[in-house]
């Protein structure tokens, strides 16, 4: 039902010459061909990708990007940034966040991102009290993607302490609150309005550790996997030295192994950010398929840390990307900002590389593109016959291209300066960026900007 031409496509192989993709009317590719001829199909204006889903985001936050940046405390760290996220929290209502978020995610499809997943914890209104429409705030994500024509996996998050011991919540967290039941519950509703829809998926994030106890954890998973026995599992992990000290000092033992005594961890969990685990952990976290999500710009922005990549990509250990607080929109910035955190940490060039596989852009974009559509739960990540139309097309034109084969262009993408060079964008084989723009850019940022004028005006 649908077919493009490429000169140039990134398979899971490698980069393929003259390839002919094609999908039925579901989206799903059904046929690829390399060494094939252009005949009257549609052509690429440049090398194909598959799409990239962005594994980690809390979609609000693009409205604060940018905006902790003064020195508040000799030590600023993530908990003196959370302060000022907390100030946002405590002013949004539903309309802004549908706006900020349908804003985020077109221009996440205009950067080469196709999938989002959205740890969504903005439950409550401001004074912490569930909406009469319990949805309301979830209904908003699913409103904003289905606008921007994004695929979604939806993770409502079990958001219940303060910190460590039951540490009561704060006012603004208060907005986070909910127990399983309620969990639960909001997934039954958003299936029953929601589903089924191909660009889709629910899943369910218990937020941490400091957030979450033991029997709400094994209730939240039990009742999961019973309510879908596939459903995605997202988690915060050892981000933070802090909050590993805290919980040896809690429980004894640490993040993950916490984790690892009340739960079956396995190829559905994603384990967000993972910063601190030790070499122990990082190798039994690798015999259980689990996914890492990692997200360098905000982690980076935040001070978090460094994970250790290096024996990760080495046993070839699935890894994804995500957005987090959305300092950056652009997968190639991510993609980036991993590989060189890498080498400042080893002193050496070219590390996401052997042997087996030299070609370092490759790599990234493909692993990243393999482990989100496992996290995420969608059939996307590949340009393979199963797989989901998602496609991100460079732009051929490209001043820095010239003369260059198609790997070379990848890594100019990855490695060379702030242009964006994606020039189209398909989900599940529907245009949603043509020659860089997307149809509804303008009205979403009109909406994006009355919600910042707003927000910013109560400053």
């Amino acid at each position: 039902m649908g077919s493009l031409f490429a000169s140039d496509a990134l398979l899971a192989s490698g980069w393929a010459r003259d390839v002919l993709v094609e999908w039925d009317a579901a989206g799903i590719i059904s046929r690829v061909e390399p060494g094939g001829e252009p005949g009257k199909h549609a052509r690429a204006a440049g090398p194909v990708l598959p799409g990239i889903p962005n594994v980690h985001s809390h979609a609000f936050q693009r409205a604060m990007a940018g905006l902790a940046e003064f020195r508040g405390h000799p030590t600023d760290d993530f908990w003196t940034w959370r302060e000022e996220m907390y100030r946002l929290v405590m002013r949004l209502e539903p309309e802004d966040v549908e706006a900020i978020a349908r804003h985020l995610y077109i221009e996440m499809l205009r950067h080469g991102y196709t999938t989002v997943a959205e740890f969504h914890y903005l439950h409550n209104d401001r004074d912490g009290r569930h909406y009469e429409d319990r949805p309301e705030m979830a209904n908003r994500i699913v409103s904003a993607a289905e606008d921007a024509g994004i695929a979604l996996t939806l993770l409502p998050v079990l958001y219940a302490h303060g910190g460590f011991g039951h540490k009561v919540l704060s006012s603004a967290q208060r907005r986070f609150e909910g127990d399983p039941a309620f969990v639960i519950e909001l997934l039954r509703e958003l299936a029953a309005f929601h589903l089924p829809n191909p660009r889709l998926r629910l899943g369910v994030a218990p937020h941490s550790v400091r957030a979450v106890d033991a029997l709400m954890l094994t209730e939240l998973v039990d009742a999961a996997r019973r309510f879908d026995a596939t459903m995605p599992m997202h988690m915060h992990v050892s981000e933070q030295v802090g909050e590993v000290t805290e919980c040896i000092e809690t429980h004894g033992t640490t993040p993950l192994a916490w984790i690892n005594d009340l739960v079956e961890v396995d190829d559905r969990w994603c384990f967000i950010h993972a910063t601190h685990l030790t070499r122990i952990e990082t190798r039994a976290l690798g015999a259980t398929g689990a996914c890492v999500g990692l997200c360098p710009m905000t982690e980076a922005n935040l001070g978090d840390g460094i994970f250790e990549f290096v024996p990760w990509f080495e046993t070839r250990g699935p890894w994804s990307i995500g957005g987090d607080s959305h300092v950056s929109v652009s997968p190639f910035e991510e993609l980036r900002a991993l590989e060189y955190s890498q080498r400042l940490r080893h002193r050496v060039r070219n590390v996401i590389a052997d042997e087996d596989a030299p070609d370092v852009a490759a790599n990234l974009w493909l692993g990243a593109a393999r482990g989100g559509a496992q996290s995420t739960g969608h059939p996307a990540g590949a340009i393979a016959v199963g797989r989901r139309a998602d496609l991100v097309v460079l732009d051929g034109s490209d001043l820095d291209f010239e003369g260059l084969d198609a790997a070379a262009t990848l890594g100019v993408a990855l490695f060379s300066g702030n242009s964006n060079r994606v020039r189209d964008v398909m989900v599940g084989g529907t245009a949603v960026v043509s020659q860089g723009v997307h149809a509804q850019q303008e009205a979403a940022a009109t909406a994006f900007r009355a919600s910042l004028k707003r927000l910013r005006g109560a400053r």
